[in-house]
């Protein structure tokens, strides 16, 4: 008796469904996660930067805006940045929301507190 090898076409769809799904979930909810390494990059690029060494906020908002401009964020603002002096140099964090929506009336919604600090 010789048996059959391979996928049955019912096996096929349900595959076929649940990696389409994954995948759009992936378009949708991955562009927002790279520009939150984006943005973290670029703290902690900043707390090494001669121009913001002094921790002065004007400094930090210039050097924001001005890698905010090249990398393309748009999520969060110079006014967004908590700016803190630490003994050891500058910890610049924020915190914000991202939602995308992902199909008819369902959004993802995720939240983000990036920080220059490790």
């Amino acid at each position: 008796m010789h048996r059959e090898k391979g996928v049955s076409m019912s096996g096929f769809l349900v595959w076929s469904i649940v990696i389409c799904t994954a995948l759009l979930l992936g378009f949708k909810i991955g562009p927002p996660y790279f520009e939150y390494l984006t943005i973290k990059k670029q703290f902690q690029a900043i707390t090494k930067d001669s121009e913001a060494q002094s921790g002065a906020r004007r400094d930090v908002e210039n050097a924001f805006m001005k890698r905010t401009m090249i990398e393309d964020i748009k999520s969060i603002s110079s006014k967004d940045l908590v700016i803190e002096k630490t003994g050891d140099g500058l910890v610049i964090s924020a915190e914000y929301t991202n939602c995308v929506h992902v199909v008819a009336n369902l959004r993802a919604c995720m939240d983000f507190a990036p920080s220059s600090q490790k």
